[in-house]
This record gives C-alpha cells, structure tokens and sequence, in this order.
C-alpha cells in the first residue's frame, strides 16, 4: 500500500519527503530479507526398508533431506560435503538463479561434479518466487535418495491469495529400489536395455501399509476436524508420472511449480516427475483414518511398478477399535486406472493463472522439438551390450539429436573461459525430416544422431517452443523441465502439432505458469517464455531413465547490456573436473 502512495506525483516541497520515504522502504525490503546457512553432509547411511538394511546415500543422514524454509527474497548458503563414494552435485529445482548458473547444479552443464572428500558452496537469493520447490542430487541416479523439499514463504507482510491453513505438511512421493540404484543404472547402460522397474514408491520415505515390513513405519498427519490444511505434494521419483488422492476428501489445487493457479477442486491429481502441486484439504468427513495413496500413471507401453504407496490421514477424534484398543483401519481412496490419460488430461486442462498474466505475444524464436525414445543399432546384435529390442540399445533424442554430456569440463565453464571442442551451438530449430511423428514411423528414423549441441538464444528474446511426442518404439508423456526459468503453457492436445490451426486455440490470457511439463503421450504441448536469464540451461526430460540415454539440450542464453544482464563471475571453490 505505502508503494502505492509514492507513485503519485508529489508537489513543491513534498518531493524530499517522499524522497526519504521511498529510501526507506528500499531499505526495509532488505531488511525483511535473511541469509540462511546450511551444511550439507553427503553420506553412505544405513537405512531399513522392506525387511531389511541397506546403505543409501543422504543428506545429513536422512531420508528425505532437510526440508528448507525460507521466504521470497532470502539467500540460501549451502555449504555440500561429499563423504560418500561418488561424485554429486545438486540442483534446486526451479530456482530462477538469475544470472547465477554456477549455483544450478547439473553435473557437467552449469559444474564439474563435487568429487569423494571435496565440498562446493552453492549460494543463491530467491527473487519473486514463492510456493513449493524442492532440491535433489543431479548426478546419474543419486536422486533416489537425495533430496528434500525447498519451502518459499511470501515476504513477511504478504498473505497467501487463499485461506490461511491451520497448518502445511509437505509431501514428497518417491521411488525406492531394494537395489543399489547406482547398480541399476550401471547395469542398464551396460546392457543397452531399460532399467529394472522400482520394488516401492514411497511418501515422505516410507512405503507404506501395501508392502512387507513397512506397515509400523507408514507416515501418519495428525488433523483436527473441521480444519483447513495445506499439502505440498512433490513428485520426486525418478521416473514415474502418479496419481495421487485421499480417501473421501476433496483437494483444491492452489498452486502448481511455485506459480498460484485459479483454484479447482479434484478427487485427484496427477503429478510428474519435478513437479509440485500446493492443494488445501478440509477435514469435514466423520472422524476416522483415511489413506491418502500414490500409484503409477503409466502412459508408455513399457513394464512400470504397479505398487501403491499409502499414508494416513487420522482424525485426532477417530475413535479406537473395539479390539484391545487397535486403531481402525483406514479408508482407502478411489484411484484412476494406470493407463487413465482421459483423468490426467482433464486434471491438466483445468490448471489456469489465477488472473490475466504477461504471455510473450510477437516471437523471436519459434522452435519445434521432437521428443521421444530411440534405438541404436548394434553390430553385434547378440552382443551382452545389445539387450535392448532386437539386440540394439535404447536411446532418446529431442530432433533426432541425442544428447551426449562432456567429461572434461562442463558447458558453462567451457563457455565462460571460451574453450573450444566442448560443444556446439547447432542444434536444429526442428527435426532434420518431417514425418507423421505419433502414427506409424519408418524404422530408418528410429536412430538418433549423438552430440553436444546447444541452442543459442539473444538475451531478452521472445521464445515459442513446441513439444510434440513421437510413436517411436512408444508414446509416452515426456515432463520437460527446463532450468533457470518459469514459462507459461499455452497450449496442448493429442496428434501431430497443427501449426495453421492449432496457435488460435491458445490460451494467451491466463495460462499456467510451471518448470516441468508434460508432452500428452502421442501428442503435444507449447510453451513461451523470455530468455532474461543469460547462461547455460538445461532443459530435459525428468523421467531420469531418459536423461543418459540423451533426452536432452541446453539453451545458450547470451549476455544482454550491462551488469544486470550479464553472467556474474563463477565462485572460487567451482569444482574442476
């Protein structure tokens, strides 16, 4: 309100007394601004799940990490510490990290990746972002274990746009291997074959009720009835989208990938990999315990874990069984079926901004990305290395390129100390041949091109990119996240992209904004966004099976004019590779 006042136009001898209000409501909003440190321990740590102890990699030694909290316009310094016995790094998923690429955290983009016995500094301020984030290792398949939740609270003085609840309580569903998944990955890329599916999928850590052993340590909320409560539900498996409900309750989404959404209510909502969904529950049902449950939407014709995750909901007031005082057991929620895209579109369609937002109109680039699975041919299809389909080896690609990570150094170092050989910037605009890219695809196009090649963009440029799924080897909705910004989804549907017919169904007014998006499997989706974020940016497929087979690329975001534009210099203790 005070900021309201100064901006009308003072008269004679008010202009210095506005003057010293406006320095100092400048210097309050940095005054409201806190630094937080944290030490990040990363360690081997034993761990009992399924009937028995395993030795997991955490943060800290726990499983999920340290949940941060902090508020919009805070800076974080995480000082990470690698005990364990592979190389890490870490990425705080959707984090603007404006003109900072250094504290982003993919391995061999943005950083080499911090070696056994070293320790890196990452340090960030959150600027115009608040909602539900969260943080993970970005290295290979360390996620399964690292990670946690990262909380942005508005600035103190500023409510949320809807009600206050009684209390928040994040959820973050995983996906557990009863194997070393560092073992799991390393045999699949020996193999050329997928990747063994999960044994659980687990909420805040724990499996749940439904598996072995697992029942005494099902995750349990309190809730007084008649309260109102604030779950922020976070999709950090590693690479199944899921359903999520909770038995007899209605959700009212509030907020998706740190961005507020005009509210609806849902029985159900379906969540991919690295997204966040904010939803508001009242407990208005008869006091009892209710299953809130996660299962698999599955969306590729390909093996996935059919299990499902539980945990309670219980009513302080829920009477105890008659039975030796025994608790009653829970109800359990309706769930769509695995395969039920028809819920998961209808679920997506109804994400809107609360209100007319800023889409890019006229556009400077306007690029069209091919996303999909691929296969390379083996000379020896009966080679131990050739158990993919047919005896080749699954690969994935966006434009027939797939992506290839460097080793010596990393993008952004490379970029920055100008070093050549490290990559290229011509990656194509569009796919190399036009075909009918979701009906029946000739096998000569099932083989990708492998390279490190970046596309490059001017600072400030209006960007349009469109994400059309393919039927090669199988249609599958492919969540696209892309790092270091915010874009707005305008536009989806199932075919071939139509570019005549298909922009004038765009929603230009108010569309979702998000980091992580899905391709509508054997369709498509469109973003915009502007490039004001000068570095290197990964943008990717969060399904992790995807990533090392090359379902990726970065945008090269030049500098723009000045120091506000410009990438800030790199912090000493940048790991080397």
């Amino acid at each position: 309100m005070e900021y309201q006042k100064l901006s009308a136009k003072p008269r004679g001898s008010n202009y210095l007394f506005f003057g010293i209000l406006l320095i100092f409501a400048f210097l309050a909003s940095f005054a409201d601004a806190a630094i937080h440190y944290h030490e990040f321990v990363i360690e081997a740590t034993p761990l009992k799940r399924q009937c028995r102890t395993h030795s997991i990699v955490t943060v800290n030694g726990q499983f999920p990490g340290p949940t941060l909290e902090v508020r919009d316009g805070d800076t974080l310094v995480i000082k990470a510490i690698n005990r364990a016995r592979y190389n890490i790094s870490l990425h705080w998923h959707g984090i603007r990290q404006l003109r900072n690429p250094w504290a982003d955290g993919p391995e061999y983009v943005t950083q080499c990746p911090i070696q056994p016995g070293r320790s890196y500094t990452y340090q960030f301020t959150i600027q115009n972002q608040e909602g539900t984030l969260w943080w993970h290792a970005h290295s290979r398949w360390l996620r399964a274990t690292v990670y946690g939740a990262l909380i942005i609270y508005p600035k103190l003085g500023s409510p949320y746009p809807f009600i206050m609840p009684k209390r928040e309580i994040p959820i973050l569903l995983g996906e557990w291997w009863n194997r070393n998944p560092m073992d799991v990955l390393r045999q699949a890329l020996f193999t050329g074959a997928a990747p063994n599916v999960s044994d659980a999928y687990t909420i805040n850590g724990q499996p749940g009720d439904l598996y072995r052993c697992s029942s005494k340590e099902t995750a349990i909320f309190p809730v007084e009835a008649g309260e109102t409560i604030l779950l922020r539900i976070i999709n950090s498996a590693m690479n199944q989208e899921l359903f999520f409900g909770v038995a007899n309750h209605k959700l009212t989404v509030v907020a998706v990938d740190a961005a507020y959404t005009k509210p609806f209510s849902t029985n159900v909502i379906v969540i991919a990999p690295g997204q966040t969904t904010n939803v508001l529950l009242t407990a208005d049902q008869p006091p009892a315990r209710y299953y809130m449950a996660a299962h698999a939407y599955n969306s590729a014709n390909a093996p996935f874990d059919n299990t499902t995750t539980t945990a309670i909901l219980e009513y302080k007031s829920a009477p105890c069984s008659a039975k030796k005082g025994q608790s009653l057991k829970p109800v359990f929620p309706q769930l769509p079926g695995f395969n039920d895209t028809a819920t998961a579109t209808a679920f997506t369609a109804q994400l809107k901004s609360p209100s007319k937002v800023k889409v890019p109109i006229e556009i400077d680039e306007s690029l069209f990305f091919t996303v999909g699975l691929g296969l390379i041919n083996c000379s020896n299809p009966k080679s131990p290395r050739c158990q993919g389909p047919n005896g080749t080896r699954f690969a994935a690609s966006i434009n027939n390129v797939s992506f290839v990570f460097p080793r010596r150094t990393s993008l952004m170092q490379a970029y920055y100390q100008g070093q050549p050989g490290i990559f290229t910037t011509d990656f194509p605009p569009a796919p190399p041949i036009q075909f009918d890219y979701t009906g029946n695809v000739s096998r000569g196009l099932w083989q990708p091109v492998k390279g490190t090649k970046l596309f490059k963009l001017n600072f400030g440029s209006k960007v349009q990119i469109v994400f059309q799924d393919t039927s090669i080897v199988t249609v599958e909705d492919h969540p696209m996240h892309l790092h270091g910004y915010q874009f707005y989804v305008v536009g989806s549907g199932f075919g071939n992209f139509d570019p005549r017919n298909d922009p004038a169904k765009f929603n230009l007014v108010n569309p979702p904004e998000r980091n992580t998006i899905g391709t509508p499997p054997g369709g498509w989706v469109a973003i915009r966004f502007v490039a004001d974020n000068p570095g290197i940016w990964l943008l990717h497929c969060h399904i992790d099976t995807h990533l090392p087979w090359g379902l990726a690329t970065a945008f090269l975001v030049e500098n723009g004019v000045g120091k506000l534009q410009t990438v800030q210099p790199p912090p000493l203790d940048l790991p080397q590779c």
